[in-house]
């Protein structure tokens, strides 16, 4: 891999809430320009009413065309023609689209690979879905089965095949967009006890994925599994719906959290800090987490580009691995005795 800088996408999501000051605030430390070259798809008249309300310093340079942005600045392209009313504070259909154009804008610029990676500023919307959603922070990665489901349709949208796919993408998303070569991956229980999919679906799966080398364990009721801190055993965890990883996520999170969108060609992550249109204007977001979806995005690109490299003159292999099963046990969930079952004997089966 060269040593040229990474082009950064940033789009300015909702332009009435805190994008604009996450991505200036984040820009305003120097050091930020030497990692990288950011690109703001958004409106440069909105983006000079925002610095104008923060009353801020942070310099920009305007761009009519992706191909013009320079290493060491800020770049702001205009992402649509039309301009934008920008009433902070305040969710409105102009500013909700402004976001989405900006989206639009950015996809079609990555088709013809203007630049490396997509950063999101927050949307009042959920501007896009992918394959494997994930949240990450310094201590945990969550990855998604389902999304945006009631909680009442979650249990039909549960099958075996869905799990298998699901647990298949985050081990190999691990291993090239997180460089661990042997990942351990959790997944969590549907039930609070042991129901039938556990039974039915989840074991099965579990069994399916050990038989293709996958290490993955469980599933752990999910209470006892973040209470107890068992996730620190593994390195991602597989969570069923969408409050099994939001509500432990958020519990744990140090404002440093980031959504990364797994599964897809394209690098995008964006900061969990929300839209804000309560502080929006009043110089009071924090910039971590849009400066943390900034470096995770950058690691996943230079990861990707180690892993790949040497598969594209591979080696024949001399040797023949071992499959070392020790882990199973050491993460095995001991199975639960039949009523019938005495000291000593076994159940039958």
């Amino acid at each position: 891999m060269d040593n040229k800088m990474i082009r950064v996408a940033i789009t300015h999501g909702d332009t009435n809430g805190v994008g604009y000051e996450l991505i200036f605030r984040t820009f305003e430390a120097q050091e930020m320009l030497e990692l990288c070259t950011p690109i703001i798809y958004g409106s440069p008249k909105a983006a000079a009413f925002h610095r104008n309300a923060l009353q801020m310093q942070v310099s920009y340079t305007n761009i009519g065309n992706v191909t013009e942005a320079k290493d060491g600045r800020l770049n702001m392209l205009a992402a649509f023609p039309e301009e934008v009313k920008v009433e902070l504070g305040t969710p409105t259909e102009q500013s909700d689209a402004a976001a989405l154009k900006a989206l639009i804008k950015a996809r079609d610029d990555y088709q013809q690979k203007a630049f490396d990676v997509l950063v999101t500023a927050p949307t009042a919307e959920k501007t896009t879905t992918a394959p494997l959603p994930m949240l990450i922070n310094e201590q945990l990665r969550i990855a998604l089965a389902t999304t945006g489901l009631p909680l009442k349709d979650v249990p039909k949208a549960i099958t075996q095949e869905l799990i298998e796919e699901k647990a298949l993408l985050l081990h190999q998303t691990l291993r090239r967009d997180f460089r661990i070569s042997k990942p351990r991956i959790a997944i969590l229980a549907l039930n609070p006890q042991p129901g039938d999919e556990e039974k039915q679906l989840i074991l099965p799966a579990i069994e399916k994925l050990q038989e293709k080398k996958v290490n993955i364990f469980g599933p752990y009721a999910a209470d006892s599994f973040f209470g107890e801190g068992k996730f620190d055993a593994f390195d991602a965890v597989l969570a069923l719906y969408d409050d099994q990883a939001t509500a432990p996520f958020k519990t744990l999170d140090l404002g440093e959290g980031v959504s990364y969108a797994g599964g897809q060609e394209l690098v995008q992550t964006s900061p969990l800090t929300g839209v804000g249109f309560s502080i929006a204007g009043k110089g009071m977001a924090d910039e971590n987490s849009m400066r943390h979806a900034i470096y995770l995005a950058i690691d996943i690109f230079r990861n990707r580009a180690n892993y790949d490299e040497p598969l594209k003159n591979p080696l024949k292999k001399l040797y023949h691995e071992k499959r070392d099963d020790s882990e199973k046990v050491r993460f095995s969930i001991p199975k639960a005795k039949e009523p019938n079952e005495k000291k000593g004997e076994k159940s039958a089966e």
